[in-house]
């Protein structure tokens, strides 16, 4: 039985493995929190307590903010099912709130984790340029009131790709943990009139992809240079001391394993 998943296992149950998307605008963030706090795992974890689900708690590859989005979290649990793993999504869909659904479900080896058996994840950061609000775009994307400097954000970008200490961008989920992280991916792309930083790697730190696009953003707008930024990345007890990007333009978009 994966660690975490606490409870007995009946003989008969299989580990699960489900995509999950939701948009994030309602929720107090992914993982659950004190009765009556509105959460993606709350609302998952009732919606299979409806099937007859008696396990303690689904698995999760990460833990999302209070506002970010999702296409591709993954989540995990131990369920006795007598039907196919596609009828398992249909019936948890029908108990789940119209802002979360269950994508696809399959059976995964039971002693899959969705956090520790990961090999990356790909987070995407939306933004848009226009100088006026635009309140139905801005529910999903940063708004910028001037286009930015591509091409200055692309070499900063470049900056990023590899394994290094990033503890200028967060500290560690695990107060003992490392920060230490690889970054495989850090793209920057426009599409008619959005822009999308899509950023890939072995794990993030906390709030590690809000800081990084914040950074850039200063970058595309010439408060700050791509010398100036490769210096922070640098320096061992330099500290992000800028904002952050806002959480309602990330989203998860995938999360990668050897085998699936």
């Amino acid at each position: 039985m994966p660690a975490g998943a606490g409870g007995s296992v009946h003989p008969s149950s299989v580990t699960y493995k489900s995509i999950v998307a939701y948009d994030g605008t309602d929720f107090e963030g992914f993982q659950r929190q004190k009765e009556g706090i509105r959460t993606v795992q709350a609302s998952l974890e009732s919606a299979l307590s409806q099937l007859g689900w008696q396990e303690r708690a689904i698995l999760a590859a990460g833990r999302t903010d209070r506002g970010v989005h999702a296409e591709g979290q993954v989540i995990s649990f131990q369920f006795t099912w007598k039907h196919s793993p596609d009828k398992l999504t249909q019936a948890i869909n029908a108990q789940l709130p119209g802002d979360v659904s269950i994508r696809e479900t399959g059976i995964a080896l039971q002693d899959f984790h969705p956090r520790f058996s990961a090999k990356s994840r790909r987070y995407r950061y939306s933004l848009f340029m226009d100088p006026t609000r635009q309140p139905l775009l801005e529910r999903y994307a940063m708004r910028l009131k001037e286009a930015p400097d591509i091409d200055q954000i692309r070499k900063a970008a470049k900056l990023l790709i590899g394994e290094r200490d990033y503890r200028l961008f967060g500290p560690s989920p695990n107060p003992k943990g490392t920060t230490v992280r690889k970054i495989i991916r850090a793209d920057w792309a426009e599409d008619g009139g959005m822009y999308h930083f899509d950023i890939e790697a072995d794990a993030f730190l906390q709030h590690m992809v809000r800081r990084i696009t914040a950074a850039l953003v200063e970058i595309g707008s010439g408060r700050l240079t791509v010398a100036s930024f490769e210096g922070l990345l640098e320096d061992p007890v330099a500290r992000w001391q800028g904002k952050l990007a806002p959480s309602c333009g990330l989203c998860l978009m995938n999360v990668s394993y050897s085998e699936l």
